[in-house]
């Protein structure tokens, strides 16, 4: 086993940040699916008792009807998905879209206990909660992002502010006048 875990750590895929970007393109991918099954009415009448018994999401009916709750959603979804794309070259895009990820997850994860006939026994799933399980780890990738995504960003040194540069341009310019 020493054997493998050696060989598998000096392998070029281990030390690189091939994860990070795994994960990153699934995420987008994901959203960009999820996104667009909003659009479609079959999906805002599935959604009916996951956004019904959110204690998080239950407000999208009554501001914005069942087709508006579905259409906020894949919006929501797919500029989410854009950040995340942007967050392969713009840590900060990155930063926000993996938090609405994150908003996103926690969203979705809380109707878990809220799921009518979602327990069948004392641990044994069913159904919509069984479906909804998978958030979870979308909230843990979602997370991971986030704190990949702020971690290299503030390592990046920080941009210099317009009034900064207008005044190192007037620094400049005096010093060369003093010294004509």
């Amino acid at each position: 086993m020493n054997a493998l875990i050696q060989k598998l750590a000096s392998a070029r895929l281990f030390k690189s940040d091939f994860d990070y970007h795994l994960v990153r393109a699934s995420m987008v991918f994901i959203f960009l699916m999820f996104g667009y099954q909003k659009w479609f009415a079959y999906e805002a009448e599935t959604l009916i008792p996951f956004i019904s018994n959110g204690p998080l999401i239950s407000w999208l009916y009554p501001v914005f009807g069942y087709r508006g709750a579905s259409w906020f959603l894949g919006g929501s979804e797919w500029l989410f998905a854009a950040l995340l794309f942007w967050g392969f070259w713009n840590k900060k895009a990155g930063i926000l879209g993996a938090l609405g990820c994150c908003f996103a997850m926690i969203g979705t994860v809380t109707i878990i206990p809220f799921m009518p006939d979602g327990w069948a026994a004392f641990a044994a799933m069913q159904g919509n909660v069984a479906f909804l399980m998978k958030d979870v780890v979308l909230l843990a990738a979602s997370f991971y992002l986030l704190k990949q995504d702020v971690v290299r960003a503030s390592r990046v040194e920080p941009e210099a502010h317009a009034w900064q540069v207008e005044d190192d341009i007037h620094a400049r310019a005096a010093g060369q006048v003093a010294a004509s």
